[in-house]
């Protein structure tokens, strides 16, 4: 039978309910299944307590001018509380201007200032047009500084579709500290959301990654084929 002309969407209303209520428990089941666990993230960060990373990994999101987006804003936090925790020593913010004129890097650096984290020990770097390039760039480029442990620092979701790029491609060394929501939970009612001069972080020559390349070169991209292996040397 073919799902989609099948008895499921042809016997009335009732069937039309169910069967999206199972394509919706689908996608959940999926999303959850390409993401760590609470419990699973919660084991990483306890590992992560035991050592005292160099520098920290934190990849960007599009900026616009309404501010941070939710996602953002967790990365930054997660950030700092890794940095206030002593378990990451300085933090780099990485990503190009990719689906906005704003270079995503230098934007979640102006953030992670206004917070409070020293800006000695805030870097960015932004060349990065996808999250494996987030990873190889900001790896090399923290390594070209002088930093010798890494680790990467993102929510749970991303943090396990990186996880074998970064140990195969990049480091078997760098760490991974997907983000614990409870954590986060407990330090909301403290979090706020600073003015930031956004404008330093404008790329006048802006063009949308989507314009610039196809989508196969894309796909590519998010599969870590694209990386300038030259980049930070």
């Amino acid at each position: 039978m073919n799902f989609f002309t099948g008895s499921l969407f042809i016997t009335g209303n009732r069937n039309h309910l169910m069967t999206r209520h199972f394509l919706s428990w689908t996608a959940l089941f999926f999303l959850s299944s390409c993401s760590f666990s609470a419990r699973t993230t919660e084991r990483y960060l306890e590992k992560a307590k035991t050592k005292n990373y160099d520098v920290i990994v934190v990849p960007g999101i599009p900026f616009t001018e309404q501010g941070w987006d939710s996602t953002m804003k967790a990365r930054v936090y997660w950030s700092k509380y890794l940095f206030d925790k002593g378990i990451a020593k300085n933090i780099m913010y990485s990503g190009s201007s990719v689906h906005s004129p704003y270079y995503e890097g230098e934007i979640m650096a102006l953030y992670a200032v206004a917070l409070g984290i020293p800006k000695q020990h805030v870097f960015y770097e932004t060349k990065a047009e996808h999250s494996t390039e987030n990873l190889y760039y900001s790896y090399h480029k923290s390594k070209k500084i002088g930093f010798n442990s890494v680790a990467l620092a993102t929510d749970p979701y991303q943090s396990k579709q990186l996880r074998r790029y970064a140990r195969v491609k990049v480091d078997e060394k760098i760490g991974i500290i997907p983000i614990v929501f409870d954590t986060l939970r407990v330090i909301q009612p403290t979090m706020i959301n600073p003015e930031i001069n956004y404008q330093q972080a404008y790329n006048k020559n802006f063009v949308p990654l989507t314009s610039r390349e196809s989508f196969w070169k894309r796909f590519r991209g998010t599969m870590g084929k694209n990386v300038d292996k030259n980049a930070y040397k």
